[in-house]
C-alpha cells in the first residue's frame, strides 16, 4: 500500500516521527469514510509526512455496549490512507497508550460539560486525555480535525492553548453526503432507509428558525432528541435514530 509503515509502539512512532522536517496527524478511531479522507489529503498536501492513528479508544465511550459495536475496518481503513497520501500509521495497543489504566485524565471543567458533555458523562475527559497523549507521542507540527465534532474541535483548540503545546490544529469543514448527511462512522450502524431519514437533521437545523422548531420536526419524525441548542452563533444538534446517536451542527447567519 505504498510503503504505508505501521508502526505499532510508542518507541516505533516517536523514532518516525521524529525523523520528519514536518509532520501532519489525523487522529480517528477507524471505519473510515470520505470525510477523514479529506483530513489525509490536505495534511499531505501541507506537510512533508502524514501519520494517521487508528486507535479505538475506550475511555471515551460513556456506554460499554456502544465501544463493543463499534466496527473494526481495518484493511479498508489502511487501503483509504495510503490513497490519501499517508505515510504511516500508528496503531497502539491499550496497555501502551494507558499504562496508568487510565488512573490520570485531563477533565475540563465548563465547554465539556454542555451538549455532549452533558448527556455523556466522562466522554470529554476520555478525548482530551488521548489526544493529549497521541500529540505528544506524534509531536506533529499540524494535527487535522474536522468541524463535524465541533464541541470537541474546541476543546482541543483550548487544550493545546492552556498546555502550550507546539502543534497547531488546523480546522476542516464537514464532509456531508448528497443528501446533506454529516459524514460519519456511526452510518454505517443505519438501514438505508434509516440514512435517508438522518438527512432530515441538517435540513431542519438549515430550515427552521428556533431550536424548539428543530426538535419538534425531528421528534414528528421519529427521531429522540439529546438536544438542539444555539450558542455562540452556532446551532448544535444530536439525535438518535435507529439505536445510533447522531451529531450535527451549523453556523447560523451563512458560513
Amino acid at each position: 500500500m505504498n510503503n504505508l509503515v505501521i508502526l505499532k509502539t510508542i518507541a516505533e512512532a516517536q523514532t518516525f516521527c521524529r525523523a520528519q522536517k514536518s509532520l501532519g496527524f489525523v487522529p480517528t478511531m477507524g471505519v473510515l469514510h470520505n470525510g477523514h479522507k479529506t483530513l489525509v489529503e490536505r495534511s499531505a498536501k501541507e506537510n512533508s509526512a502524514t501519520v494517521v492513528s487508528l486507535f479505538v479508544n475506550p475511555t471515551q465511550f460513556n456506554d460499554k455496549s456502544d465501544f463493543e459495536k463499534y466496527p473494526k475496518t481495518w484493511d479498508a481503513d489502511l487501503a483509504l490512507v495510503a490513497e490519501a497520501g499517508a505515510q504511516a500509521v500508528f496503531s497502539p495497543n491499550f496497555a501502551d497508550i494507558y499504562p496508568d489504566d487510565y488512573k490520570f485524565k485531563l477533565t475540563e471543567s465548563e465547554f465539556s460539560k454542555i451538549l455532549c458533555g452533558a448527556h455523556r458523562p466522562g466522554h470529554f475527559d476520555g478525548v482530551l486525555t488521548i489526544v493529549l497523549k497521541l500529540l505528544n507521542i506524534i509531536s506533529p507540527t499540524k494535527a487535522y480535525f474536522g468541524e463535524k465534532d465541533f464541541q470537541q474541535l474546541r476543546l482541543i483548540e483550548m487544550m493545546v492553548e492552556a498546555f502550550f503545546l507546539p502543534t497547531q490544529i488546523v480546522r476542516c469543514p464537514t464532509i456531508r453526503e448528497q443528501s446533506g448527511l454529516a459524514m460519519s462512522s456511526r452510518n454505517t450502524r443505519l438501514s438505508l432507509d434509516g440514512k435517508k431519514k438522518a438527512a432530515l437533521i441538517y435540513e431542519s437545523m438549515n430550515k427552521f428558525e428556533t431550536p424548539h422548531d428543530v426538535k419538534t420536526y425531528l421528534s414528528k419524525n421519529g427521531f429522540e432528541i439529546d438536544y438542539v441548542e444555539d450558542i455562540d452563533n452556532r446551532r448544535f444538534a444530536a439525535a438518535f435514530l435507529e439505536g445510533v446517536r447522531l451529531i450535527d451542527n451549523i453556523k447560523l447567519g451563512g458560513s
